[in-house]
């Protein structure tokens, strides 16, 4: 058996073919389930998208289709999916893709900047690329492995020095998701003069600094080309959208996620507390929970755990804010269950030994939502040490997160009345 293995990881083409014939499954299977079961296999956020690129295709308002939160780069990328018959899987196969190349992606960063063989970098990879539960999210039309295929090569492009690469995949992955933007203050400060491939360096000591020479150093080139770039992919691509589409596109892929609210299966911290206000809103106090919900989520996220860790471990650094940011999100939503091994996270030097005989692929589930499929994507990519020394770090197991849309499982009206069915 240990021989099939070896034989399998040292063929780049076996891994990656194993990983396509595997969605490629999925999504047959989908199409049958969708025909012959009263329990569809395609998400309902795919109906969302799906319709909303319906609407693109004769002229009008993505935002016509009630409960649209995103972009309208994602219904115009879904656009041949209005071209009916088999056409209706082609946003499926291009978020498919977005986790080949995030795989990919995975492997390429470990054999350039870890150093690993093939074989070995392919062993951590195809925890991504041959997890069902990856390849199921992606198959049953959430878009999450697009985003975190915009997302890791921000992580990869900082560690080769190419920040303006770096600043540009920001800037698009903010437009198309908000969560991303987290990732600037990590990126930001690691790359203060202080950092040499990820490591922190001696600090120089405030005294012998002039505040000039401190404030050079907070705004030194890297950190001008970053923030710049950013600016300039995020800037432009709003521009365009709003010139096209006014308000709406502001209202509903930005300020709607301020503002929202979800009590209905809802995994948060702060579900018990939206419950019990949905219950009894004339009860509820004047300072309602999710106008301050996200203070904790970003005080943790944006500021402390860059801070701290940045200028260690990068990588390190975007696991440890992409788990925090999850956990204190006001909405958490889930569809089905998964884990995430606490001793995964809890001991990662154990996780090289795991690479060499597979068994890491038992310490992990695949997570069905932005947050949680990058965070298990960096999870990948992370194999030195965030936490140092004897230091441990074991979060309570989190639920799994999918965005729900009140009113998404209402009939396409774009289909006449009829019912969908694939």
């Amino acid at each position: 058996m240990s021989g099939l293995v070896a034989f399998f990881f040292k063929r780049q083409w076996l891994v990656y073919t194993a990983a396509v014939l595997l969605r490629l499954a999925l999504l047959v299977y989908g199409r049958w389930q969708d025909s012959n079961s009263p329990v569809k296999y395609t998400d309902i956020d795919y109906l969302v998208f799906t319709d909303a690129a319906r609407y693109v295709s004769i002229g009008r308002s993505p935002y016509d289709r009630t409960t649209y939160r995103y972009t309208p780069l994602l219904a115009w990328l879904l656009y041949p999916t209005t071209w009916g018959g088999p056409w209706f899987e082609f946003g499926k196969c291009l978020f498919a893709f977005g986790d080949i190349l995030t795989g990919f992606l995975i492997a390429r960063s470990l054999m350039e900047q870890a150093g690993f063989s093939k074989e070995r970098a392919l062993k951590y990879a195809s925890i991504w690329l041959l997890n069902p539960m990856v390849a199921n999210i992606s198959t049953r039309g959430s878009s999450e492995g697009l985003v975190v295929a915009m997302v890791v090569p921000i992580l990869l492009q900082a560690l080769r020095g190419r920040i303006w690469i770096c600043g540009f995949l920001l800037g698009v992955a903010v437009h198309v998701k908000i969560y991303p933007f987290i990732y600037a203050a990590a990126v930001f400060w690691w790359l203060g003069p202080k950092s040499r491939n990820g490591v922190k360096t001696t600090e120089s000591s405030p005294s012998k600094s002039s505040w000039p020479e401190t404030i050079l150093e907070l705004v030194n080139r890297q950190r001008q080309a970053l923030v710049t770039a950013s600016a300039l992919a995020f800037t432009l691509l709003n521009g365009v959208m709003f010139n096209a589409y006014g308000m709406p596109f502001i209202k509903h892929t930005y300020l709607y996620h301020f503002t929202r609210l979800d009590h209905r299966h809802n995994f948060s911290v702060y579900n018990t507390v939206l419950h019990l206000n949905s219950a009894y809103p004339s009860q509820a106090s004047d300072l309602r929970v999710e106008s301050l919900a996200f203070i904790p989520q970003l005080l943790l996220a944006v500021v402390v755990i860059p801070l701290i860790c940045a200028k260690r471990d990068l990588a390190g650094t975007m696991l440890a804010q992409t788990f925090a940011f999850v956990t204190f999100n006001k909405v958490c939503t889930s569809q089905v269950s998964a884990r995430l091994s606490s001793g995964f996270l809890a001991k990662p030097h154990g996780f090289s030994k795991g690479a060499e005989s597979l068994d890491a692929t038992n310490s992990c589930a695949g997570c069905d939502s932005a947050k949680h499929h990058h965070l298990y994507s960096i999870l990948q990519t992370d194999h030195h040490a965030l936490f140092t020394n004897n230091g441990r770090l074991e979060p309570a197991k989190p639920k799994q997160c999918n965005s729900h849309h009140n009113g998404a499982a209402q009939e396409s009206i774009l289909y006449s009345g009829e019912k969908q069915v694939w």
